[in-house]
């Protein structure tokens, strides 16, 4: 696991980080109302809620933007993209091998028509 996956998949180890991301699933929100929505489930002061927030954004999981002297924070498809790629490799570690692969016979089918006499041209066009 490179050190990116590892990074994400600490990050969502911890609860409170996961229910910030399903916070944020319906779209952005401004950091006070992710405060209040993580107090009301669990007993949590703003600052520690502020150092999940970094923790998810340092992860790639969360991206922040500036907005007056609010921070609005959405979730990073980039992170969740690298989470999901790793888990996909997980179940399917030959899945990168593919599409070459496919090339591959693709090729070699091209190769028997050839021995044959036959050109991928010849397929379309009917005798008179």
């Amino acid at each position: 696991m490179d050190r990116a996956s590892a990074r994400i998949f600490d990050a969502l180890g911890d609860p409170v980080r996961r229910s910030i991301l399903e916070l944020l699933r319906a779209g952005e929100q401004p950091a006070g109302a992710i405060v209040a929505a993580v107090q009301a489930i669990t007993p949590i002061s703003q600052p520690a809620v502020s150092q999940h927030l970094k923790v998810l954004r340092e992860a790639g999981l969360l991206s922040a933007r500036a907005e007056g002297t609010r921070r609005i924070y959405t979730l990073d498809t980039t992170g969740t993209r690298t989470a999901q790629d790793w888990l996909a490799w997980l179940l399917d570690p030959l899945a990168p091998f593919a599409q070459p692969l496919d090339a591959l016979a693709t090729e070699v089918a091209r190769g028997k028509r050839e021995r044959r006499g036959e050109r991928s041209d010849d397929r379309d066009v009917r005798p008179a």
